[in-house]
């Protein structure tokens, strides 16, 4: 490793780092604050996004139907366009102010990682400055590819199912916005979770804790596991269990691979 330079190894008080922490919770706020009501202002364009997978026309749908077209099958989604209701009189406004909240958080995460990096840079050394500037990429990397697979296959589908599967036809389902928007956000979030399993590997290698082999060995030990989770995070049906399985267990071999490289 190379040395510290002389302001890294400058010491600061507890009052210093407090300070130092206050100015970059303000500065987050208040990135995160203007992104939430610019959000919130874009009513309509947001909320068309994110109930665009409500019904039987939405992209990924009609990319798969065109895919069978093209495959000479002539396969058609069923089609549906669910009703959403509201059943409080004030949860349509309240869910506005929260998706705009969790939104802007989401859209000012590149900025918060950033200025996490900057509070524990000075403690860094350069060569670990480096290694943080590439994990931190990764990370929101990995984070936006979770969201992208939640909205674009995993949250159309399973709604899809979910929302018109009826034990008897004369049982009508009526779904709440607050119900579409909970399993939304959930889903969501668990997946950007989800996809950081390949980072976690590298971190638990780079501290020695496993290694390449030792994964290896325990991969059909980590599949069951990994089935577990994905019954947990998802919802009750068998479809959206194997489309999170799957990718789960591709991060993890892909985790094994970095795992090996790193500590054989």
């Amino acid at each position: 490793m190379s040395k510290k330079t002389d302001q890294d190894s400058a010491l600061m008080s507890m009052g210093g780092h407090l300070e130092v922490l206050r100015s970059m919770l303000m500065r987050v706020l208040a990135v995160a604050g203007t992104l939430a009501v610019a959000i919130f202002c874009l009513k309509d364009k947001v909320f068309a996004l994110l109930l665009a997978p409500d019904s039987n026309r939405f992209i990924t749908f009609r990319l798969l139907e065109r895919a069978a077209r093209g495959a000479g099958w002539d396969f058609h989604f069923q089609n549906y366009d669910i009703k959403l209701i509201s059943t409080e009189l004030s949860s349509q406004f309240m869910i506005h102010i929260s998706t705009s909240l969790y939104l802007g958080l989401l859209l000012a995460s590149p900025y918060i990682v950033f200025e996490l990096f900057r509070f524990i840079s000075p403690a860094l050394y350069e060569e670990e400055r480096r290694y943080s500037v590439r994990i931190a990429a990764w990370i929101y990397a990995l984070f936006l590819m979770g969201l992208a697979m939640s909205y674009f296959i995993l949250f159309p589908i399973s709604f899809q199912f979910l929302a018109t599967y009826q034990v008897s036809p004369g049982i009508e389902n009526t779904i709440t916005l607050e119900s579409y928007i909970s399993t939304f956000t959930t889903l969501s979030f668990m997946m950007g979770l989800v996809f950081q399993l390949p980072v976690i590997c590298y971190f638990l290698a780079k501290m020695g804790l496993v290694s390449g082999a030792i994964l290896a060995r325990y991969r059909r030990h980590a599949f069951i596991v990994i089935l577990v989770i994905a019954a947990i995070i998802t919802p009750p049906d068998l479809f959206t269990l194997v489309c999170v399985s799957l990718p789960m267990y591709l991060l993890y071999l892909v985790g094994v691979k970095i795992a090996g490289r790193l500590n054989p």
